[in-house]
């Protein structure tokens, strides 16, 4: 059977966060944890070893395949910053438009710095993503 390598673990977030190496992204990073858990109303949590998670939610697809995965989050990597928001929502598409510079990967948003975003724009997709994934996925 599958094994999700991706789960919500007992690590410390700060002690996760003081490693970043680059003190910019370090900053950015303390920046985005005080937005997610302010906006997304959850405490952070490591999921895996690099990802910092908001909230969960438990999914199961058509196929059989389930698993819990955190609502939100978002990971300090060397390259770039990524956010983690629910994907399938046409709404998160809308609220990206006005979102500043970034990139997309097929799950992930990817940005260089929070200086390049709107933060009100990353709170409304925060909140949209929770909002899509608790009504998708009800407990």
């Amino acid at each position: 059977m599958y094994e999700l390598k991706t789960k919500e673990t007992e690590s410390s977030v700060l002690e996760f966060l003081e490693k970043v190496e680059n003190l910019k992204k370090r900053e950015d990073a303390y920046k985005l944890l005080d937005i997610f858990t302010e906006t997304s109303g959850y405490q952070a949590k490591m999921w895996g070893p690099s990802i910092i998670g908001f909230g969960t939610y438990h999914y199961k697809y058509e196929s059989g395949h389930e698993g819990d995965a955190a609502l939100v989050g978002f990971s300090p990597r060397k390259a770039k910053i990524s956010l983690y928001f629910a994907t399938g929502d046409n709404k998160r598409e809308e609220l990206l438009k006005n979102f500043g510079k970034h990139s997309k990967g097929k799950a992930c948003v990817y940005i260089n710095k929070v200086a390049d975003i709107d933060v009100e724009v990353l709170k409304a997709l925060i909140n949209q993503s929770v909002r899509f994934l608790k009504e998708r996925y009800p407990n």
